[in-house]
């Protein structure tokens, strides 16, 4: 049997080694990087997150890790982000009215959830569509952590003719905000899996067997 690789970009932001350990639990080999050549030749690749967009995105260009990702997606070799690592995966992000330029992989704007208790921070149900491979045989009832302020709030992307759409996985605070997109070989979830018991777990396992 196949054991995957999944390089965990290190770029200065991100709970790497809670991240690690969970994605080592599905039996692939797991190094933390920041090294392109590691990085690119790696089975997966996963880009952590925390903090502010802004920060994330400095730390990000510091180690060229747009480029690294840029470059995984071109050749259709599997990318997952998490948390603040699916923002920066926007166009942009606005924190207190301070705009700052994303990876731009995907169309639109990470903005401040219109909640009136912030952080999000805790457990919450999501939505996934029914041909979602990151939740396929996760009950629709279980709960994933979640701790952010901002998200993605919109999918304005349009799904080109012979491609199948993403899949979007919604959840809620204070409004409908993006828990979680499929889009071909680039995935991401706004909740920590590496937090959320058994259900992150399995999700992690779930991308792992897909790569």
């Amino acid at each position: 049997m196949t054991v995957s690789t999944i390089a965990v970009l290190d770029y200065g932001s991100g709970n790497l080694h809670s991240a690690t350990r969970a994605l080592a639990r599905t039996g692939a080999r797991v190094e933390v990087t920041s090294d392109h050549k590691v990085a690119l030749a790696a089975d997966g690749l996963v880009v952590p997150g925390v903090g502010a967009f802004a920060a994330c995105m400095e730390g990000l260009r510091a180690v060229r890790g747009e480029r690294i990702i840029g470059q995984r997606l071109a050749g259709g070799r599997p990318v997952l982000g998490i948390c603040v690592g699916m923002q920066i995966l926007f166009e942009r992000g606005v924190e207190f009215g301070v705009e700052a330029e994303g990876c731009g992989e995907w169309p639109g704007t990470v903005e401040r959830l219109q909640a009136d208790v912030l952080p999000h921070m805790g457990w919450n149900t999501v939505e996934a569509p029914e041909n979602s491979t990151l939740f396929a045989g996760i009950d629709p009832d279980t709960r994933f952590y979640f701790v952010h302020s901002y998200a993605a709030q919109s999918w304005d992307m349009p799904t080109p003719e012979r491609l199948a759409p993403p899949a979007l996985t919604w959840a809620d605070h204070g409004g409908k905000f993006l828990a979680a997109v499929e889009n071909g070989a680039l995935s991401a979830t706004q909740f920590h899996p590496e937090k959320s018991g058994d259900a992150g777990a399995e999700l992690l396992r779930n991308w792992v067997r897909s790569l």
